[in-house]
């Protein structure tokens, strides 16, 4: 029986624009998409969520790694709060969830910068009765030590668990523990499958 909920931030409770915000800088779409992707799949970012080096070292980095895109990459790493949207109809979602009895938490990777940027007005940071999130504990998903701790420090039973998640290597992970966990493709997805929580 299903009595507690985890969600993921980033493209589960928070849309992210990271690509229209390349394109607000002034690059054409395909640029856009390509800097993005290039910050991403960089190792740097998980440093960026593990809370191991500094922002400035991080940019420092990427910027020796980048140089062609030095200016826009640093740019773009000190105006987080331009990359994120609000789902407040999720919000509301979890909202009713909440009033139903579930136990809601969060369990993210996130810097500490960003996740305090995109998280500053959101009513589910109080409404969530627990949140681990990667930079507190210097652990990032999909390493099963960041979902022991989450479950130990919240005393959660993993079979009392749903999680939802973005990324299908996150949920398959939680899988192993025992947690239920359902990989968000969409908006839409995502409140469809709580709509059957309700």
């Amino acid at each position: 029986m299903i009595k507690n909920i985890i969600f993921d931030v980033g493209d589960v409770l928070l849309e992210y624009r990271w690509k229209d915000m390349l394109k607000d800088y002034g690059l054409p779409d395909d640029e856009a998409y390509k800097v993005g992707n290039l910050m991403f799949n960089d190792n740097l970012w998980h440093e960026f969520d593990l809370a191991n080096m500094t922002r400035d070292e991080i940019v420092g980095q990427y910027l020796k790694n980048y140089p062609d895109y030095a200016e826009v990459m640093q740019w773009f790493m000190t105006h987080g709060e331009l990359m994120h949207v609000k789902r407040e109809d999720v919000w509301e979602k979890a909202q009713k969830l909440k009033e139903k009895g579930y136990g809601i938490y969060i369990l993210s990777n996130y810097s500490q910068e960003l996740f305090e940027k995109h998280t500053k007005d959101a009513p589910f940071i109080s409404l969530a009765d627990g949140v681990v999130v990667s930079y507190q504990i210097h652990i990032t998903k999909p390493d099963e030590k960041i979902y022991r701790y989450l479950l130990d420090k919240y005393n959660l039973k993993a079979e009392e668990c749903i999680f939802f998640d973005d990324r299908e290597e996150n949920t398959e992970a939680a899988r192993k523990l025992g947690i239920e966990a359902i990989t968000v493709t969409s908006k839409e997805f995502l409140l469809d499958e709580l709509d059957k929580l309700l």
